[in-house]
């Protein structure tokens, strides 16, 4: 049985603190940069943390903070972050008692932010240099918040083409009433205001219901040749935060919709989704719209969030995660969204991660379940695939005793898969290739320790492979002989599933 703290290994926690929301990913080559924003104790003002992992997004490295408060200033809040030289531009929300300004500040070196790290904890680093506030206000558009910056287009006619400028989304006006707007920049440092966001055709979004957290990325689809950008905002609600995502053209300040708002992720926990920037040469040019890669923050209160009331950090003295990174792609204006690869190899170095993965034919009235097994072989949480909906029930868990089942609907003809991975208090959940994700927050008590699996109806399972550390093998298998039994004996037929690159087959997620 698994001891396992309530800690996942895999996904990005503070050390000690609350861990706010995600700020801005860069990917440097291998290395990826990741900031967010962090209080190191309850009434103590955010600030911006920097971490790094090198290869893959799941064993982070402490780094220098980046951005605290400075005088004057009550909190600093999310952003955004793209390359600059051999540095990175810093876009974040500066918050007073006057209001909320977009203010910049440039880290020197990448490198250098990476090797030179001070022991001592909270230290800002000293290659940051804080240029200071970068789009003013006017009478109209006042409380600029939220940044997010990408690269520009060359022209707007040629989609394909290079890139010159800055474009970036936020947020302006009231807390409950706000306006997106669109700016855009020769350098991104000075910014013209191209005026609020507006919509062509229906946008599937509420009209009485602040949405928030503008994002931004661009996809070639895979279905009609053409590169489409994909609008990223959370809806914010009286109990629950709903991202989401809409498919279309930016022109100017005008979305031209094609495909209106779909919820990014159907589980009780997440939000905010943040996109990765990259720097020159990290990928080639044509290859850039091919794939992007998303991360978000595992707590669906979002703003209403109380970390005090948190189990984590009750009894353990921290506070929310971030999700798996996810690849993501656009195939007939739908996303589909899987983890990242490398993260097979990671379960597998772990102390107590695990993955299960199956394919199954799901015919009208049958079902695949997998119960996921606290410590002591109670379902603390529970997967249901009935071929045109995914659903992840964690009532039955005394820790979240009546909480309403999240449901994902899927596409029918897709194949019926599902991928689960179980990380600490974490499940994230794929379905069919990734077409509906769930994740939510999970506490089991000692631990997750297998998986129990079950179909019903016409329902068959085709094909199912159990991934865990090796440690969890070989601690079951402690009392076998060395000469009788080999753990590599048990992983040398993963290659026919799991393939050679770590990647999980195409057959279990397309």
């Amino acid at each position: 049985m698994t001891t396992s703290t309530h800690r996942p290994e895999l996904h990005l926690t503070a050390e000690i603190g609350v861990l706010n929301a995600p700020a801005g990913i860069l990917l440097d080559g291998s290395d990826w940069h990741l900031f967010h924003q962090f209080q190191t104790k309850l009434d103590q003002p955010a600030r911006w943390a920097h971490v790094i992992a090198e290869h893959t997004p799941f064993h982070w490295e402490i780094c220098n903070d980046v951005i605290a408060p400075r005088a004057g200033e009550l909190k600093v809040r999310a952003g955004s972050v793209t390359s600059h030289g051999a540095g990175a531009h810093l876009y974040f929300t500066s918050v007073t008692d006057a209001g909320t300004t977009i203010q910049l500040a440039r880290l020197n070196n990448l490198l250098e932010s990476m090797t030179e790290v001070d022991e001592e904890g909270s230290t800002i680093d000293p290659g940051v240099k804080r240029i200071g506030r970068i789009v003013p206000a006017s009478e109209e558009f006042h409380d600029f918040r939220s940044p997010c910056v990408v690269p520009g287009w060359l022209t707007e006619e040629d989609r394909s083409g290079g890139h010159e400028g800055w474009l970036m989304l936020a947020l302006t006006g009231p807390v409950e009433t706000p306006t997106m707007v669109v700016l855009t920049s020769p350098d991104g440092q000075d910014w013209h205001l191209l005026g609020p966001l507006t919509f062509e055709n229906p946008t599937g979004l509420p009209a009485d219901t602040p949405v928030v957290s503008p994002r931004i990325i661009r996809l070639h689809d895979e279905v009609d040749e053409e590169i489409r950008d994909i609008l990223l905002v959370t809806i914010e609600q009286k109990d629950q935060e709903i991202a989401g995502y809409l498919v279309g053209e930016l022109h100017g300040a005008t979305f031209r919709v094609t495909s209106p708002f779909t919820r990014l992720d159907y589980g009780h926990d997440f939000t905010r989704p943040r996109n990765t920037n990259i720097t020159p040469g990290t990928l080639a040019d044509p290859e850039r719209y091919n794939q992007a890669v998303l991360i978000g923050l595992m707590n669906g209160s979002g703003r209403q969030d109380k970390p005090e009331e948190h189990l984590s950090w009750q009894e353990e003295g921290w506070a929310n995660c971030l999700s798996l990174p996810r690849v993501v792609t656009l195939q007939g204006g739908v996303l589909y969204q899987t983890p990242t690869a490398g993260l097979i190899d990671a379960i597998a170095e772990s102390d107590s991660a695990a993955a299960w993965t199956g394919l199954a034919d799901i015919p009208v009235g049958g079902q695949l379940q997998i119960d996921i097994l606290d410590g002591e072989g109670r379902p603390a949480a529970r997967i249901s695939h009935h071929g045109d909906s995914v659903v992840l029930d964690r009532s039955m868990n005394p820790h979240h005793k009546g909480d309403p089942q999240a449901s994902a609907p899927l596409i029918e003809g897709d194949t019926d898969a599902l991928t689960i991975i179980v990380d600490g208090s974490t499940v994230e959940v794929f379905a069919d290739g990734g077409v509906a994700t769930l994740s939510s927050r999970v506490y089991f008590d000692g631990g997750a320790s297998g998986f129990m699996v079950s179909t019903a109806g016409d329902a068959e399972l085709r094909r199912s492979y159990e991934r865990r550390s090796r440690n969890h093998y070989s601690e079951a298998f402690a009392h076998l002989d060395d000469t009788d039994f080999a753990i590599e004996d048990l992983w040398a037929e993963d290659e026919d599933v799991w393939g050679e690159d770590d990647s999980i087959d195409e057959g279990l997620v397309r």
